[in-house]
């Protein structure tokens, strides 16, 4: 029996909970229609590749994610007057300019001049009149052979490790690391002191 002024239970289960139902039916023709727009988009783009511009290697912000390499937003004015592209020209030939960046590292430098100049060296410059070659211009042959770079091209690939294997020595058997730092937090503790006592015991010498 129910007991006190409690509310009359009724029992919730006439819900339109078809309403609430989720199906996926529309996965099939949704990978059909992404399929032929990028399809589309390559015939558009052609001959440039479909990936679009090429970016640069940046790292991740932070702590947490700056042992991380990943695509920047583009290329520093800095990296592109060192590898000798004009900054009005880069655009037009597939590499993404960003104004703002600046240069924290010379690694980092180095490793986009030398991803631009790779870059350079593969690529394939078509006139924009088919009569008139302009200096710069790619030869009759190389336009004959190019073909459209379909997915991503020069890949960013984080560095692996080099691991060192070494032969575990009788010294390093013996070696108490947990003592060791425990005389080295002692001196760093005591070093004033210890200086300002040398230096008293060094005036009273000289009297």
């Amino acid at each position: 029996m129910v007991k006190h002024n409690n509310v009359v239970p009724s029992s919730h289960f006439r819900k339109h909970w078809q309403n609430y139902v989720k199906t996926w039916f529309n996965q099939p023709a949704r990978k059909t229609r992404r399929r032929a727009a990028r399809q589309k988009k390559a015939v558009k783009v052609f001959p440039r590749p479909t990936a679009g511009p090429l970016r640069p290697i940046v790292r991740g912000q932070t702590l947490k994610y700056n042992m991380k390499v990943r695509a920047g937003k583009g290329f520093s004015l800095e990296e592109l007057k060192a590898a000798g592209i004009p900054k009005k020209l880069a655009p037009t030939i597939g590499i993404a300019v960003d104004h703002r960046r600046r240069n924290r590292s010379l690694e980092g430098l180095q490793a986009n001049v030398q991803r631009l100049k790779v870059y350079k060296a593969k690529l394939v410059l078509f006139p924009r009149r088919a009569r008139k070659l302009k200096n710069g211009d790619s030869t009759p042959e190389e336009l004959a052979n190019a073909t459209q770079v379909l997915g991503s091209y020069l890949p960013i690939v984080g560095e692996k490790p080099n691991v060192e294997l070494v032969k575990v020595t009788e010294d390093m058997k013996s070696f108490r690391a947990y003592d060791k730092l425990r005389i080295e937090r002692t001196n760093a503790r005591h070093v004033g002191k210890r200086a300002k006592r040398a230096a008293e015991a060094e005036k009273e010498e000289k009297k």
